[in-house]
């Protein structure tokens, strides 16, 4: 009979096996307050708003934007230096293929892209969206949401993490334009 000599090694491979053969666990990439500090660093004072739309509204915006609007209630994040609105931040959790991944759009006061962020990827990590192509979303508007899957190259090997972000950046534009904008070009009134 003959014995094992090494039972950690033995042990040790099955663990390893384990852990190889365990369902990926979510990756989170920043907090929703680390995204926010990189969106608004001190001494921003942030403003959470949240945007109530109406079925009518979200046909409105899924028509400007090319992809449906499936929330009525968006929570977003509004960035205020000395009192002047700097920018805004939108968070998105959408699926990839069957894990969800969250991104943050960072939009400028006048209604362009500023970044985008991923802040959590459940995904295989080959099918992550890089910075680089990330950057190619930088100065769009929601006049080109509409054209953005023309207008962004392709990602090989990870088509529906492109996919899902370059929808997700339609969807935000398209309703920042049409809903947020218009809000805070109004004068502010003081009674």
């Amino acid at each position: 009979m003959h014995r094992l000599r090494f039972p950690g090694a033995f042990a040790f491979g099955l663990l390893a096996a384990a852990v190889v053969a365990a369902p990926a666990r979510a990756r989170v990439e920043m907090t929703q307050d680390e995204a926010l500090r990189l969106a608004f660093p001190p001494p921003h004072a942030i403003e959470r708003r949240t945007l109530y739309i109406d079925d009518a509204q979200a046909k409105q915006a899924g028509d400007a934007a090319g992809v449906p609007i499936e929330a009525r209630a968006l929570p977003y994040y509004v960035g205020r230096s000395e009192g002047v609105i700097t920018g805004y931040a939108y968070f998105d959790t959408h699926l990839v293929r069957t894990l969800p991944e969250t991104i943050m759009i960072r939009v400028t006061p006048a209604g362009a892209i500023r970044a985008i962020d991923i802040v959590a990827f459940d995904e295989p990590y080959e099918y992550r969206a890089t910075t680089r192509w990330l950057d190619q979303f930088r100065g769009r508007d929601a006049a080109e949401a509409p054209g953005l899957p023309g207008a962004i190259r392709s990602l090989s090997g990870a088509t529906l993490s492109a996919r899902a972000v370059t929808d997700a950046a339609r969807r935000v534009l398209a309703l920042h334009r049409l809903f947020v904008q218009p809000r805070d070009a109004r004068p502010v009134t003081t009674p």
